[in-house]
């Protein structure tokens, strides 16, 4: 990938060691700085440092008040802080517009993805609720309802690591689709080739956007059709994928090579699915084997399928799955 070709990802600027903490420090991430950075290009923000905040600025936390979350000192709590907070999303839509992912800090009143910690004052000295939303990441979820977001914490786990970035990839290419200008005949292909990884995740709505899809040609409102169509993909991607459905595409996948295939390197493949499908393997193995098999015995409608190529394979996330 060409650095002009770089997907943009919006990110907590603290995670990228940018002093805008608190107390006038960071949280540097070595795995976002070091792997990711290599791949893709960071649009830093702090909302805290947007909405004028300064740094070293008082500590603040999320409250519950009248059934309303607010962000508040908490050596001050007359001072609140959630309308600078939000407000700051509306000033850097722009920026927004132009990325593909976002990477938020855990915890944080302000970016939070979940599990935050909202405090109930009226309850008197209760423990506080983790059912909180950063005031920022809230707003950001709402204003970009597509955009994959992720917090750094959650990046440790392969699993999710891996979906993340699988989104971000799916959601870049259909941005370019649509840059490109939507039509039927573009809807129709982006489906055709993101077929398996829609398998993968969820069968049931695979057939739905098939459906939808198969609507293209006779519907009065294409642009309400895709949009709909895109909303209810990015919702099926956002489901972790397990062992068994992954298993259950490579199966789907090796049979277009049951005429190519002798019994023996039909039965290697076999086995090597079914010791990933047991745990016994990653997923790269039963994927590298698969391409090894259709680079010579090639088949046009599977080497369009992001399935087996849904990111760069430098940064690994199968080897871990």
């Amino acid at each position: 990938m060409q650095p002009s070709d770089r997907i943009k990802i919006g990110i907590s600027s603290c995670l990228l060691g940018q002093e805008v903490r608190y107390d006038g420090g960071h949280k540097r991430d070595g795995y976002i700085t070091g792997t990711l950075g290599l791949y893709f290009d960071f649009v830093p923000l702090c909302p805290e440092m947007g909405a004028g905040l300064g740094v070293p600025r008082p500590t603040m936390h999320l409250v519950r008040r009248a059934g309303d979350i607010r962000a508040v000192n908490i050596k001050q709590p007359e001072v609140d802080n959630t309308e600078a907070l939000a407000g700051f999303l509306d000033r850097v839509r722009p920026q927004l517009q132009a990325v593909h992912g976002y990477i938020l800090k855990k915890n944080s009143p302000s970016c939070g993805m979940e599990r935050v910690k909202v405090y109930n004052p009226d309850k008197g000295n209760v423990p506080p609720e983790r059912d909180g939303v950063g005031i920022f990441a809230s707003r950001l979820k709402t204003a970009f309802p597509l955009l994959p977001v992720e917090e750094e914490g959650r990046l440790c786990d392969p699993v999710l690591r891996e979906n993340f970035i699988g989104r971000v990839f799916v959601y870049h290419r259909w941005q370019q689709l649509q840059a490109s200008g939507m039509k039927p005949a573009g809807l129709v292909d982006f489906h055709s080739d993101h077929k398996y990884i829609l398998m993968a995740h969820d069968q049931d709505i695979a057939r739905e956007l098939g459906q939808m899809v198969a609507q293209v040609g006779s519907t009065p409102d294409f642009a309400a059709l895709a949009n709909a169509y895109i909303h209810l993909l990015m919702t099926a991607l956002e489901k972790w994928v397990s062992r068994g459905q992954h298993a259950n595409v490579l199966m789907h996948l090796m049979g277009y090579l049951k005429n190519d295939l002798d019994s023996e390197d039909r039965q290697e493949l076999l086995e090597t699915i079914h010791q990933y499908r047991n745990g016994y393997l990653p997923l790269i193995v039963p994927v590298t084997l698969l391409k090894h098999h259709f680079r010579r015995h090639p088949q046009p409608y599977i080497g369009r399928q992001h399935y087996l190529n849904p990111h760069p394979g430098e940064l690994m996330l199968r080897n871990q799955l």
